[in-house]
């Protein structure tokens, strides 16, 4: 069994972990969870993330969640280009400053600004 990533393209963590997956020529299946209908509740899903939350990934018997986390994982397993994810030890250390940085500030932040601004538009 290959590697399967259970994404909702409607999600910025799924959207990037999907394009970095294509843009590195990374083969995975494509496996589509449609938060809007609650997908995620299922026993199924449920055995791949217990936390019930998207992006998710499948590597055989492993599974795991967090789009950061299997943007790493990712990077490691398929030995993507340098400046991905750099060998460097330092270098690296940048990258996982801005990695923490951003999914607690520019990504709050804009989901925020989607919630208040945008969803009523859509009411």
């Amino acid at each position: 069994m290959g590697l399967e990533l259970y994404l909702d393209l409607h999600s910025q963590p799924c959207r990037a972990v999907y394009i970095f997956a294509k843009k590195n020529n990374i083969a995975f299946e494509f496996k589509q969870v449609d938060l809007s209908a609650g997908q995620q509740y299922s026993e199924d899903f449920g055995k791949v993330n217990p936390l019930r939350l998207v992006p998710a990934l499948k590597d055989g018997a492993f599974t795991m969640g967090e789009s950061v986390a299997i943007l790493k994982y990712l990077a490691c397993k398929y030995k993507t280009p340098d400046h991905w994810y750099p060998a460097d030890l330092q270098r690296r250390a940048r990258v996982d400053e801005y990695l923490a940085w951003q999914h607690m500030t520019v990504r709050y932040q804009g989901s925020r600004i989607f919630m208040f601004r945008v969803t009523p538009l859509l009411l």
